[in-house]
């Protein structure tokens, strides 16, 4: 496949030289500082609201700019590959996300901070597809697998590493360093990239595949789905405003559809999911997306809510993961060139699941010894989750489809996470009051067991059955609901555990490619 590609061409002994290794990593740095910035900065909301006099209302947009503009850019990575080349691609982009992370940095606004973070999760999000359509267009079979891992590794030790990174940043320095930190190996990823990766020939003809029409109506359903997952968990999801974003985001949807379909040089094409491998591939990125976005998720909000944790001992507690991410990395590389990868894809999935399902048992009182087996689980399971569906999903394209499906394929993983978090937020939103009303019922019929749990002495509870008085309703009220939000924190780790479980029922339709299309 690859040496269909001129220019590409591997040399002729068919071995990825250490130059183009070189520029790979380049490429991956530039990915991982991408996904990082998200990770970073959400642990310094509050920091930077205050800094810039922000009403509190407006604090979540600093995280949506920069995610809405990422997903609108990342199935754009195709046609812009073709139009500037892998290579032209990777160095603009990289080169526009450092400037904006300068401007970031820069901001004295609320609307300054918000046009560069747009800005820069444009930018960022054409890095994440473009580094996984490397490894297909960069490196021969047997290359393939480590190239993989190492993207993969960095993409999802990216979110676990970023609460500590921003937790000791904002601790030691300020919350400009959460952007500057990203302008040296920016500077030195973009030209780094540009010695290093080998030149090709852009396709003027891909200008075709850039619909104005088609640019809008994939941006509005984008945006409009973006905005209305922020917004469902506090508005409702039945709510005037956030039905209508989502009656926009299916519209748009539908006629950009229609529209890719019907051209010969879509803006994404479609037609990718016609092949059962890739679609399924697509499924089970978009159930891994939920899954790896929801647990890096779920653990600050219970740690912080539940157990008064500031960021630094967070990222703490949640290097854990990524320490087991590291240990399997090479056990996955070894395993995937000799085990069918259905089958690494189902103990990959049932392995995550039962880290997810595992952390459905948390009390008040779970810390580090409780989370331990569940992140090392989760950490050891990610790759085989990653790394089989990648290279199904990519292996068997032709060349000229691998930037395009890549995508496609990243973008279903991020669409995963964005659902996932609202559903997430929609479960402890919604569940938290209805446990919350279930304890206090408990508690007026005497239940001992629900006393203890709730952190109340039982001597003082011994013989009680009734209605609670005022004063020691106005006492128990905090204490019952962080009781009922441990338990719907328990719910929704129990939804994606189920939702992971799910995805097992695909595998089985997944196909390994012909050797010699891969």
């Amino acid at each position: 496949m690859l040496t269909d590609s001129p220019a590409l061409a591997l040399d002729a002994s068919g071995s990825a030289t250490v130059r183009r290794w070189a520029g790979f990593a380049m490429m991956c740095v530039g990915m991982f500082m991408a996904i990082l910035d998200i990770q970073v900065v959400a642990t310094s909301l509050p920091t930077i609201q205050h800094a810039l006099g922000m009403a509190p209302d407006q604090m979540s947009w600093i995280q949506t700019a920069y995610l809405t503009a990422e997903v609108i850019a990342i199935p754009l990575t195709g046609v812009l590959t073709r139009l500037m080349t892998m290579r032209g691609l990777f160095v603009v982009s990289v080169t526009i996300f450092t400037v904006a992370s300068g401007g970031c940095a820069a901001s004295n606004s609320f609307t300054t901070l918000i046009a560069w973070r747009i800005l820069q999760g444009f930018s960022g999000g054409t890095l994440i597809p473009a580094v996984f359509s490397a490894v297909i267009l960069l490196f021969p079979l047997r290359g393939q697998a480590l190239a993989t891992t190492v993207a993969g590794l960095l993409a999802v030790l990216a979110p676990t590493v970023g609460p500590v990174v921003g937790g000791w940043i904002t601790t030691t320095y300020s919350w400009h360093w959460l952007f500057l930190i990203n302008v040296a190996p920016g500077v030195l990823c973009a030209i780094g990239a540009a010695l290093l990766l080998p030149a090709e020939t852009a396709e003027g003809r891909a200008a075709r595949g850039l619909h104005p029409v088609a640019l809008i109506l994939m941006a509005v359903c984008l945006a409009a789905l973006e905005i209305a997952l922020k917004d469902a968990p506090h508005r409702g999801w039945a709510s005037p405003e956030v039905a209508g974003l989502l009656a926009v985001s299916a519209g748009a949807a539908a006629l950009f559809a229609w529209q890719a379909l019907r051209s010969d040089h879509p803006v994404v094409d479609l037609r990718t999911l016609a092949d059962p491998t890739f679609a399924v591939s697509c499924l089970l990125s978009f159930v891994f997306g939920i899954g790896l976005f929801g647990s890096v998720y779920l653990m600050p909000v219970f740690l912080a809510g539940v157990r008064g944790h500031n960021a630094l001992e967070i990222g703490r507690i949640m290097l854990v993961t990524g320490v087991a991410q590291l240990v399997a990395a090479p056990i996955a590389v070894a395993l995937e060139r000799r085990i069918d990868a259905r089958i690494m894809v189902g103990a990959g999935f049932a392995l995550f699941g039962l880290g997810v399902a595992l952390s459905a048992f948390q009390t008040p009182d779970t810390d580090f010894q409780g989370m331990l087996w569940p992140q090392i689980i989760r950490g050891l399971a990610i790759m085989f989750c990653l790394l089989p569906p990648t290279r199904l999903a990519l292996g068997a394209l032709a060349p000229e489809k691998v930037p395009g499906a890549s995508g496609l394929f990243n973008l279903t993983r991020n669409l995963g996470g964005a659902i996932g978090l609202a559903l997430i937020d929609t479960v402890i939103y919604g569940r938290a009051p209805v446990h919350a009303r279930a304890i206090e019922a408990r508690l007026q019929a005497g239940d001992a067991p629900t006393a203890k749990l709730v952190g109340i002495p039982l001597d003082m509870f011994a013989g009680h059955v009734g209605p609670i008085s005022p004063e020691i309703r106005e006492m128990l009220t905090p204490m019952v609901g962080r009781v009922a939000l441990v338990q719907a924190i328990n719910d929704a780790w129990a939804l994606v555990a189920i939702l992971t479980f799910a995805a097992l029922l695909a595998a089985p339709w997944l196909r390994r490619p012909p050797e010699s299309a891969i």
